[in-house]
């Protein structure tokens, strides 16, 4: 039996929340919708009264795929609902903060994803998963995706068929490089030697830049390389990069900003240089993160830079172990400024020990307000000033927010 909700607020997946809670998705603050009730959410939905910030999706796949959350409401409303995402979640810690206009990426600018891949008795089925659901959807005219990563699906296709199971689905974590696309695929046939070959001339039959299979490089025509600054680096397959050229640029001038005139710079899960090399244009860096592959081709990419100051890295597990306060703040040369990128389980540990280090500034990465708030608490009590909070929308039409803040240490006299 159908039932009427009015839609309270958004959750942090995008959905509406009606009284209950009851989660109704693709839907508004203020509508009303009607729907079938199965648990605590709401399907078969039909919106009776709709927001004035209800918008025609852009993208004809929008219904079925489950690639994006929010393309039915309007950019401003998106844009504020992302900066008041993190609001909150610093309210809900006490630190209140200054909030600059937000970054947000243009449509069909994406330039790295993971496509599902599934072999059929006629050939093979790719795009994204429909939403909540095992369906892959395909997506050929996707607003989200830069067009020259749509470039990816069929190859993907060709791979399903080529190395994919009826019974499983690939997964086709897709990148653009300088020189083409880079593809990591997992999921597959156990690699052996007819499947290696028949990858090889597939990589070379559809002008890839590189094919890993189950971390395994397969061919690779010519090294995928990623410009971050002056510098030019070959990531591990499958590694972690910033989803859009515009958002990058967007973190990485707050980061500038940040860490201002200071000349020796620590910078705390550093990926593969995003923003380590770039510093590197005016300051010392001091480059730690988890995986080894990624440190080897950060210091690659430094090797063959010019001009670029010193660059060390170290290989180092910042959850287990955490730079120490005399890492930190040696005696003999101290760090003016640590940079932090932290996946989103954040960087509980190794704030705790930047706190006692009291270095002079904290430029703060996160791509989750809840754990970035708690860190900005524990630094805040340690005496830092919340200066600014730049929040970055990259991840388009979804419930994803990234941000940019910057902390510095007050003085003595609280000022």
């Amino acid at each position: 039996m159908a039932e009427q909700f009015i839609i309270e607020r958004l959750g942090h997946q995008g959905d509406g929340i009606a009284p209950g809670p009851t989660f109704v998705p693709r839907t508004l603050p203020g509508e009303t919708a009607e729907g079938v009730r199965a648990g605590d959410r709401l399907g078969e939905v039909r919106i009776v009264t709709p927001s004035a910030d209800r918008v025609k999706a852009p993208c004809r796949h929008y219904q079925g795929c489950g690639g994006c959350a929010l393309q039915h409401a309007s950019d401003d409303f998106v844009a504020a609902w992302k900066v008041e995402v993190v609001r909150s979640a610093l309210a809900a810690q006490g630190v209140e903060a200054v909030f600059r206009t937000i970054r947000t990426s243009p449509p069909r600018s994406r330039r790295r994803a993971t496509f599902a891949a599934r072999r059929t008795k006629k050939g093979a089925l790719v795009g994204f998963h429909g939403r909540a659901s095992e369906t892959i959807v395909e997506i050929p005219d996707c607003q989200l995706l830069d067009p020259a990563l749509l470039a990816a699906l069929p190859v993907a296709e060709a791979l399903a068929v080529t190395g994919g199971s009826r019974k499983g689905v690939l997964s086709v974590t897709a990148t653009l490089s300088e020189v083409g696309l880079d593809l990591a695929v997992s999921g597959g046939k156990p690699l052996d030697g007819p499947l290696q070959l028949a990858l090889a001339q597939l990589t070379e039959r559809s002008g890839l830049a590189r094919l890993a299979w189950d971390g395994e490089v397969i061919a690779m025509r010519a090294p995928p390389v990623q410009r971050f600054g002056a510098a030019s680096v070959v990531p591990p397959p499958g590694a972690f990069l910033q989803a859009t050229r515009a958002g990058e640029a967007a973190l990485l001038e707050a980061v500038r900003e940040a860490v201002g005139d200071a000349r020796r710079i620590v910078d705390l899960f550093a990926g593969c240089g995003t923003f380590s090399l770039p510093l590197a244009e005016r300051a010392e860096v001091h480059a730690v993160e988890g995986d080894r592959a990624m440190t080897a081709a950060l210091d690659a990419g430094w090797r063959k830079a010019q001009g670029l100051k010193a660059v060390t890295t170290e290989a180092r597990d910042l959850f287990r172990r955490p730079l120490m306060p005399d890492e930190l703040a040696p005696f003999t040369a101290p760090f003016e400024a640590a940079v932090l990128d932290p996946p989103r389980a954040g960087a509980e540990a190794q704030v705790a020990e930047l706190a006692k280090a009291r270095l002079p500034v904290v430029a703060y990465v996160s791509c989750n307000p809840v754990t970035f708030a708690r860190d900005a608490a524990r630094l805040v009590a340690a005496g830092y000033r919340r200066n600014w909070v730049q929040v970055v929308d990259q991840f388009r039409w979804s419930a994803h927010v990234e941000l940019a803040a910057a902390f510095t240490l007050a003085d003595t006299t609280g000022n």
